[in-house]
């Protein structure tokens, strides 16, 4: 961790694969997501959280998962309880993801994705973009080279053209 943050200070600003430091987050399944396996790949990253209004966008982040999972995009769904509607543990979140959306993409444990104790990757992206979470659901795109593409709150619908659009353009 401390090395993640580090190389968040010495201005890292990729996750290319000739990045000194890369982002991992915990797995709900254990191990790690490592982002730096997804160098050269659009990768989106959400915080969400079941409880939300806003869950049924896990069908439309599946559908991203399944249309472009198989050329190499990662579509992240980070479990967060920063604005009190998550589930009490991982075993639960995951349980519940599985029987009400069949969901079957990458999640990590439940993670901080503000303030003082968010997660690395949020932090860097608050420190380059000034994006925040400002509610469950807000989406960050990963281009190929690992810069910022775009951020997008809760409202924008995964399957949207700004979000799939966009994804479709990076994968040429």
């Amino acid at each position: 961790m401390r090395a993640l943050m580090v190389g968040c200070l010495m201005g890292l600003t990729g996750l290319s694969a000739e990045a000194a430091e890369s982002f991992r987050f915990a797995s709900i399944d254990g191990g790690e997501i490592d982002l730096a396996d997804y160098a050269g790949k659009p990768v989106l990253v959400v915080n969400t959280a079941s409880l939300c209004g806003y869950a049924g966008q896990f069908d439309g982040l599946q559908a991203l998962h399944d249309r472009f999972g198989p050329e190499g995009v990662l579509v992240l769904a980070v479990p967060s309880d920063d604005f009190n509607q998550e589930l009490e543990d991982e075993a639960a979140v995951k349980e519940y993801c599985a029987t009400t959306f069949d969901l079957t993409l990458p999640m990590t444990e439940i993670t901080p994705v503000r303030g003082s104790n968010a997660h690395p990757f949020y932090a860097w992206v608050r420190d380059q973009t000034g994006f925040a979470p400002r509610w469950n659901f807000n989406k960050v795109l990963l281009a190929p080279d690992g810069s910022i593409d775009a951020t997008f709150g809760s409202g924008v619908e995964p399957e949207s053209n700004r979000i799939a659009g966009r994804i479709e353009v990076l994968l040429q």
